[in-house]
């Protein structure tokens, strides 16, 4: 495996490799960035998920096609009403304006199907006239975000970062993060929490449940465990490769489920959160004492922190936290915001991806 003191000399490889051939084409950086903004919204309206390779999504007529679309978006983003305010046929594909109702409000976004009704794109960016723009002087480099300023000030910052094991935003921000809890080492008090329920079945409730056990009972493999299992999301093969005591680990998951109902929970859909997503109840209490939504949320002292993904934006962040900040917190870590998703590379982050959230 990749041992986790190169995760992330990987990630700056990767980032610099990216750069050289970004610096090779023109782009008009006004125009991608109006494009950029505005699938923003419509990436945190879908949970910032590709919807490509739909299963069951197929249809030749139009009004099949909007029916499904419908159908679709519906059962697969909580909270969300959708309706097909037109259909017609462009640049060889189906365009939909999709009227979007959300608790954050309404919105109307532009997307496209192809016409067998195999494959729905959530967006597009035109290419016109992009090649003949002129190239901005410099390669603009990714800034850390400035932390909150509402976190208060300890001698010993208690950092919580809550994720669903699964979700491809949450596992962004704990490679983001964990360069910063091992270089902070002891000097923070730092936990991964999970979300109180589960958007990816029965797969991401039993991968939980195991790395509450890793991390509360053998801690001493916790960070080697999940490095591995941020490479390939394999947490069979991770637990052999890290020397996880799996006899200990199964004592600990059956306790886990013996205390808070999993595996009851996880069966019986009549307890579903919306009736679509299994309770996670092992952290429930924090979640309802910090207002967690989503995954990921960060946590400092207390208080829900705003931060970029990257590793720079979380270190200002927790080292804002300190009564006195520790030498630590002057060194240089990555700028750059790791991939969503499994894969230990900083691949140019998809629009939205570093705002965009599973909840």
């Amino acid at each position: 495996m990749t041992e986790k003191k190169n995760a992330q000399k990987i990630l700056d490889e990767a980032t610099t490799k990216d750069s050289k051939k970004t610096s090779k084409v023109k782009f008009s950086w006004k125009k991608i960035s109006m494009t950029l903004a505005a699938l923003l919204v419509i990436s945190v309206v879908f949970n910032g998920m590709n919807l490509v390779g739909v299963s069951g999504f197929s249809g030749s007529s139009t009004d099949d096609i909007s029916q499904k679309v419908e159908q679709f978006i519906e059962s697969n983003y909580q909270g969300t009403e959708v309706v097909v305010k037109s259909i017609s046929d462009n640049y060889g594909l189906y365009e939909i304006d999709l009227e979007l109702t959300t608790p954050q409000g309404p919105q109307v976004v532009k997307s496209y199907v192809t016409k067998n009704g195999e494959l729905l794109f959530p967006s597009a960016i035109p290419l016109t006239d992009a090649a003949a723009a002129p190239a901005p002087s410099q390669p603009t480099q990714p800034q850390p975000q400035q932390p909150s300023t509402d976190v208060a000030k300890t001698d010993k910052p208690k950092v919580e970062l809550f994720v669903m094991s699964h979700c491809p935003f949450g596992t962004q921000a704990e490679k983001g993060i964990l360069p910063v809890a091992e270089l902070l080492g002891d000097k923070i008090e730092f936990d991964i929490k999970f979300v109180n329920y589960a958007m990816h079945g029965e797969t991401e409730v039993l991968e939980q449940m195991n790395q509450v056990c890793i991390q509360d009972e053998q801690p001493d493999k916790w960070l080697e465990y999940l490095w591995c299992f941020l490479e390939a999301g394999d947490g069979e093969g991770c637990l052999a490769e890290t020397n996880i005591d799996t006899t200990k680990l199964t004592a600990c998951t059956t306790k886990l489920d013996t205390d808070n109902n999993i595996l009851t929970l996880l069966a019986d859909k009549a307890t579903w959160s919306g009736g679509r997503f299994p309770q996670f109840p092992v952290h429930d209490a924090e979640n309802k004492q910090y207002g967690v939504r989503g995954s990921p949320t960060l946590v400092i002292n207390g208080v829900q922190a705003s931060s970029g993904r990257d590793s720079a934006s979380y270190l200002a962040a927790i080292c804002a936290a300190f009564n006195n900040a520790p030498e630590e917190c002057t060194q240089t870590v990555s700028s750059a915001s790791p991939s969503s998703g499994f894969g230990l590379t900083n691949a140019p982050a998809a629009s939205g991806s570093n705002a965009a959230t599973c909840g």
